[in-house]
């Protein structure tokens, strides 16, 4: 295709997509909500809880086509294509509208077998000396600890770097390492005592989830939903 070409065929999307746009917000007003929606979302949110949400609605709105793709990076809601998307963490774009869904707390986790290998660190500092299972998109600094009215970074030894939740849970599950991890992860191998919780007298930095999406599907008049 030649420099022209392309140049018509990213104005053709464009122009399409916001016929379906038109579309959509038509029906959604005659109280019917049709059309394409695509929507990007961390793995292991959107593994464990997010999907169960949308078939929901996908059941009572039949007419909606939608793509939910998958995708710990962070992805660019405008070069992307995407009508939404959901992030565990900040979304730094004044071009969009963001909304906060809900808080999430982090836990540092290790198994009972590291544990009685490596002992049980009970402050800051005995984490320096302990294998860490970090998470890739962030790095050894996400390891941040509220004490009095500072934060203070811990930096363990890496065992295993990583992008995705799941897979440091369970590698935290396999005995590699210690991994600091939201909650919502946790709630089968804690409660069978897969892992244990570790209080080194600190508490981790927490996170929160978001969903953003373009301003132009705010309509003049009306508060974003």
């Amino acid at each position: 295709m030649t420099d022209d070409g392309k140049t018509f065929f990213e104005r053709a999307k464009q122009i399409l997509r916001s016929v379906e746009n038109a579309a959509s917000e038509l029906m959604e007003r005659r109280g019917t909500l049709t059309g394409p929606l695509r929507i990007s979302a961390p793995v292991s949110f959107g593994t464990l809880h997010l999907g169960q949400a949308l078939f929901g609605f996908l059941a009572r709105y039949p007419g909606i086509e939608l793509t939910l793709e998958l995708d710990d990076r962070f992805v660019d809601i405008h070069g992307g294509g995407y009508d939404a998307i959901v992030r565990h963490g900040p979304v730094d774009d004044d071009r969009i509208i963001v909304k906060r869904l809900s808080a999430s707390r982090r836990v540092l986790v290790a198994s009972a077998d590291y544990l009685k290998r490596f002992g049980n660190p009970t402050s800051l500092q005995d984490l320096g000396q302990h294998r860490g299972i970090i998470y890739g998109n962030r790095g050894a600094a996400d390891w941040r600890f509220r004490v009095g009215r500072k934060w203070v970074i811990a930096r363990p030894q890496v065992a295993l770097r990583v992008n995705n939740g799941l897979l440091m849970r369970d590698a935290a599950v396999a005995g590699l390492g210690i991994a600091l991890l939201a909650t919502f992860l946790l709630e089968t191998p804690l409660k069978k005592q897969m892992l244990k919780v570790l209080d080194i007298g600190a508490e981790a930095e927490g996170a929160t989830i978001y969903i953003a999406y373009p301003s132009i599907f705010a309509r003049p008049g009306k508060s974003a939903p």
